[in-house]
């Protein structure tokens, strides 16, 4: 007795075949010709909504020069300056508002007196808290 059970009967296959063409030629041109309609009314309305007859008539022959920027020639120095005027004001004394009497201390002097009197309105510290 074979190992191999004995192999089935070939199914009957008719001649081998072939495509006729690989693509069909009308699709082809319609979507062609869908897309070349499509482009052709996407420029029409552009052109409405985007007229470029009026936009040339807008703008003035001779435009007005634009300024130029301002640049810092040092930015160094600059900050320095700034950070010098920021600790005149921190540790200086100055009109706030002077029709209503507002006034600025140096920082250090405001520190020491709100530890030493607190700010008024503020609440009370609980000293019992359960």
């Amino acid at each position: 007795m074979p190992d191999d059970p004995a192999p089935a009967a070939a199914p009957p296959f008719s001649r081998p075949r072939h495509e006729a063409r690989d693509v069909a030629l009308r699709p082809v041109l319609a979507v062609g010709l869908g897309v070349g309609v499509a482009l052709v009314m996407l420029a029409v309305v552009a052109n409405l909504l985007f007229p470029q007859h009026r936009l040339d008539r807008l703008l003035a022959a001779p435009l007005p020069p634009m300024a130029a920027p301002a640049l810092q020639s040092d930015p160094p120095a600059d900050m320095a300056a700034f950070r010098a005027a920021d600790m005149a004001r921190l540790n200086g004394f100055g009109w706030v508002d002077r029709a209503h009497g507002v006034a600025h201390v140096p920082i250090g002097q405001a520190m020491r007196q709100v530890a030493r009197d607190g700010i008024p309105d503020w609440p009370a510290a609980v000293a019992d808290r359960p």
